[in-house]
């Protein structure tokens, strides 16, 4: 009896031995992480405007390369717990507070989505989509700042693994591609002008045009707010009003300036978002405030535009 529990323990030795060892061959590698999510990683940078770089790097840091127990068993790569409207499946363990509940999803890929859907959404991470899409220091930093995580060093953590594998060249890859714009502003010619009525002709033979039941100018080369409200027997002031710019903005050639206030409904019902189109240039083009097209579609202002998404214009979205 004592040799055959002998031969058990040595069997059951044997078995946890090749257990552990095909655990410690099976580990995911920092490099192998980024060849199986940078593409995932690019394609939420352009319909997210989050950087590729900044994605990658939480991902590495937050799931240790994919092998950690949350990304093992909840496909979780950002470490998001459970909000209040989560209405998936939850995963409960130890972190910050014993037994905290984590979100639980099918695949790895829908975690990355989750993760830029939730940055997206979330007021307190508004002021990220101000900063320069490529400065990922000033990323890492606002994620620290805006709450993501506790420990002090999270953005020089961030950073280093960012530099040392280089990631930044994702990010400059990326839009060297033209895959995205490098400002929220940017015009985006997505119509005719010959679809618009011309209803006068202004000052120093302008023509104006009609969308939305609004007056509307196109800009000329050269072109700037005193010059316009010149013309049109206006106040600068006005024209950044009805056309949501700021103080600091210039005109671009050949882009929409309205001599009337924005309406708080579209010109359509709906609004499908196209490559490079912001919600600036949406709210342009339909001649809808800026911040009525964020209220109608339920979205916190200065949540970018997402690359197929379709955008409510005239009436609510739906909950």
């Amino acid at each position: 009896m004592k040799y055959l529990n002998k031969i058990i323990s040595f069997l059951l030795i044997c078995s946890c031995y090749s257990i552990f060892a095909q655990n410690e061959k099976q580990q995911i590698t920092v490099k192998d992480y980024i060849e199986t999510y940078k593409e995932i990683a690019q394609q939420n940078m352009k319909n997210f405007k989050i950087p590729a770089s900044i994605t990658l790097a939480q991902g590495i840091l937050e799931s240790a390369n994919g092998n950690s127990d949350l990304a093992i068993i909840a496909n979780n790569h950002f470490g998001i717990k459970c909000t209040s409207d989560w209405l998936g499946e939850k995963y409960y363990k130890d972190d910050d507070a014993k037994d905290e509940c984590f979100r639980v999803y099918k695949a790895a890929f829908e975690s990355f989505k989750d993760h830029s859907s939730f940055l997206t959404t979330r007021t307190r991470y508004a002021s990220l989509f101000l900063l320069n899409i490529t400065d990922y220091k000033a990323w890492a930093q606002g994620l620290k700042d805006a709450g993501y995580a506790t420990n002090p060093k999270y953005p020089q953590l961030l950073i280093k693994i960012i530099e040392d594998n280089k990631l930044f060249e994702l990010d400059s890859a990326y839009l060297s591609q033209n895959y995205i714009q490098s400002t929220e502003n940017k015009i985006v010619k997505t119509n005719e002008i010959e679809d618009f009525e011309v209803v006068t002709i202004g000052n120093n033979n302008r023509k104006v045009f009609l969308n939305n039941n609004i007056k509307f100018i196109l800009a000329k080369k050269g072109d700037n707010f005193y010059k316009i409200a010149i013309n049109f027997e206006m106040k600068p002031g006005e024209l950044y009003r009805y056309n949501d710019f700021s103080v600091d903005y210039l005109l671009k050639e050949g882009e929409k300036v309205y001599l009337q206030p924005k309406r708080r409904k579209g010109s359509a019902e709906f609004h499908v978002v196209k490559a490079n189109e912001t919600m600036f240039s949406i709210s342009q083009l339909y001649g809808i405030k800026l911040k009525h097209l964020y209220k109608k579609n339920r979205l916190v202002e200065g949540t970018p535009a997402v690359v197929g998404d379709k955008l409510w214009l005239r009436k609510k979205k739906p909950l």
